[in-house]
């Protein structure tokens, strides 16, 4: 059964969109992530121009981050106050994001710069993430306790000034980091169509030394306003958002998110990470294969004014 889609131009199978949407907003609840960094290069994969697939896939993240983030705050495994903060910097990441993105479309290399930002983000953040899972992982095997850290140490980001309590996450901490991480995953979400939790959530983790339980729910509260700033913004600004197309993988995320977070539950913190990290990898290195083999039509016809 195929469906026409008004702004991609083209036909595609409905139970393909509708498979991918389920799929990705079941990651979504699973790893607290928008799913946009998957969404992105499978609809490009499925032959969707790639300015209409970044714009739409945003719009899909907000359906299935709304699912997951309420249901992690009826479990009380949200810091709205933080997610706040952090939303302060994303929407002005996702300005600055979407006039990086006109300007990109206007001199013709969105594409390419698109392809190699997936490239870099997911081979790095993937291989971090894993390398570090699969070391915790072996530790627990061995029954050796984790590195404690010595009473009092703090990193840099703890040193900073303008620190703020945040009582759900049991932390104090710089606000300055905060809003610096959410205004690079503003540009990310606006430039790459992400969610950003798959840089977000390591981040959080890692950096800023919040607890895994409360980063899913938080990075999910953030990803729904900055998403849904860019989509909006994307549609009057680029005219790139395929409404046929986000509807379809809007009704498929919300339906995969609720099973995805009661899945996730069930996983302990560094099988997580590991999941995550292998599924990161897999999407960097299919769109690194997609860059150097060469294409079955060598040429395309560009459409004059519209970059597709």
């Amino acid at each position: 059964m195929t469906i026409y889609l008004p702004i991609a131009e083209l036909s595609v199978n409905i139970f393909i969109i509708l498979g991918m949407g389920a799929a990705v907003g079941f990651l979504s609840g699973m790893f607290g992530v928008g799913g946009g960094f998957l969404i992105t290069p499978l609809l490009i994969f499925y032959n969707i121009p790639p300015v209409v697939a970044v714009a739409t896939g945003a719009n899909q993240v907000v359906a299935s981050s709304i699912s997951g983030a309420i249901t992690h705050f009826r479990r009380g495994t949200l810091d709205m106050k933080l997610g706040s903060v952090l939303l302060i910097g994303g929407l002005a990441g996702a300005t600055v994001g979407i006039w990086i993105f006109s300007l990109l479309r206007r001199i013709g290399q969105l594409d390419l710069f698109i392809s190699l930002l997936y490239v870099v983000f997911l081979g790095t953040i993937g291989g971090l993430m894993l390398w570090e899972s699969l070391n915790a992982m072996r530790r627990a095997a061995r029954n050796e306790p984790a590195m404690p850290r010595k009473p009092g140490h703090h990193s840099w980001v703890h040193r900073l000034p303008l620190k703020m309590r945040f009582k759900k996450s049991k932390i104090y901490l710089s606000v300055i980091p905060v809003i610096v991480l959410g205004f690079a995953i503003g540009i990310l979400t606006s430039v790459m169509g992400v969610g950003g939790g798959f840089i977000m959530v390591p981040a959080m983790i890692y950096l800023l030394r919040i607890p895994t339980n409360v980063v899913v729910g938080t990075s999910l509260f953030q990803i729904i306003f900055v998403t849904a700033y860019t989509t909006i913004v994307q549609a009057a600004t680029n005219y790139s958002v395929d409404i046929v197309l986000a509807f379809l993988l809007m009704v498929a995320g919300v339906v995969g998110a609720q099973y995805g977070v009661r899945v996730g539950q069930k996983l302990r913190g560094e099988q997580l990470r590991a999941l995550l990290g292998l599924l990161v990898l897999a999407v960097g290195l299919r769109l690194a294969i997609a860059l150097v083999v060469t294409p079955a039509d060598i040429y395309s016809i560009v459409l004059e004014g519209t970059g597709q």
